[in-house]
């Protein structure tokens, strides 16, 4: 079966997972372990993507990732690729380092936050990585210890699952605390990492009532919420590849969403590629940006090539661009 595209967007809620190959561990010591998040936390605040939960595992980890001004897929991309790097260089091995593509559900929030901040927070727990919850509170390794303000972490958005619980920052960790031991109890949950309908109704028991109901449902294995919400998810994931296909098909290219800015703007397109910081030739660069990646599918990577850039400069032109478009309701195609 060939590989499914990846869905995103601006503000999506991802639960990422990444497994060693063949279940190996990924983090050896806390030096690897130091060295990932340092990579992280870089990558996070360069792409302004917000980490709402996360945990270190031997063998592998989660991510709880809100889609900023980068898709996720780039973010990702980054933080792998460079840690697979040093992780080789450090203990003399070649090769692959992670299991086939990390596994990204996209996760229908008011309905899974909580429960996945809550669910990815104990890993540590359930791996027997500490004896206890008391442990827990300052484990290093894990976003709980950050919440609970026994360590800091910069990138980690602390304030925002806070706020979830309370107003006053100690009633807030309190109710917190007392949500997350709940959980100790639930033990492991394959409703919140397995795929799609079955995931999202329950389990195959659940699936089969609804069907002998005559009550089918949508399903599927990249996205974790109801019925509806997966339905609306790949209707608009579906709206946006046929826009792609579509203007790919009409002769849309770079060179031609170039030759649209040219035209709403009035710089030239040499002036575009060599960049400089006139307001107007840095208001150009961000529209192109924008449009050749959220239209035509074109990568960052190969975009910060062409112009000569770095990828944050990139993801922070896509920004830059998409709010200028929606400002002045600039249209790449009238």
């Amino acid at each position: 079966m060939p590989r499914q595209t990846r869905i995103d967007a601006p503000g999506a809620l991802h639960h990422i997972i990444v497994r060693g190959i063949e279940r190996k561990k990924i983090f050896k010591d806390d030096a690897d372990r130091d060295k990932f998040l340092e990579r992280l936390g870089g990558i996070l605040a360069d792409t302004k993507t917000p980490c709402l939960a996360w945990a270190i595992i031997p063998n592998h980890l989660h991510l709880l990732l809100r889609t900023g001004a980068t898709p996720i897929s780039s973010v990702m991309r980054r933080l792998l690729t460079g840690y697979a790097v040093y992780y080789n260089r450090r203990h003399h091995r070649s090769g692959h380092l992670f299991q086939n593509r990390y596994k990204s559900i996209l996760c229908q929030e008011d309905a899974y936050l909580l429960e996945l901040i809550r669910y990815i927070h104990l890993n540590p727990l359930r791996a027997r990585l500490i004896s206890d919850y008391d442990e827990l509170q300052s484990y290093p390794y894990g976003g709980h210890s950050a919440i609970m303000g026994k360590v800091k972490q910069e990138w980690q958005d602390v304030d925002l699952v806070l706020a979830l619980f309370d107003a006053e920052i100690l009633s807030a960790r309190s109710a917190y605390r007392k949500y997350v031991q709940d959980g100790i109890v639930l033990g492991r949950r394959k409703d919140l990492v397995g795929g799609g309908l079955i995931r999202s109704q329950g389990g195959w028991a659940a699936v089969k009532a609804l069907r002998g109901a005559k009550d089918y449902r949508k399903g599927d294995e990249r996205i974790l919420g109801d019925s509806d919400f997966v339905e609306e998810v790949l209707r608009k994931s579906e709206e946006k590849l046929e826009r792609t296909f579509r203007l790919k098909a009409q002769g849309v290219d770079f060179d031609q969403v170039m030759k649209r800015v040219v035209g709403l703007l009035g710089v030239s397109g040499t002036e575009m590629l060599a960049g400089g910081k006139k307001r107007q030739i840095v208001l150009a660069r961000s529209l192109l940006c924008f449009w050749v990646t959220s239209e035509l599918g074109i990568s960052q990577a190969w975009l910060a090539r062409r112009l000569g850039l770095s990828q944050p400069a990139v993801s922070l032109a896509v920004e830059r661009g998409r709010k200028a478009a929606e400002e002045k309701n600039y249209m790449l195609v009238e």
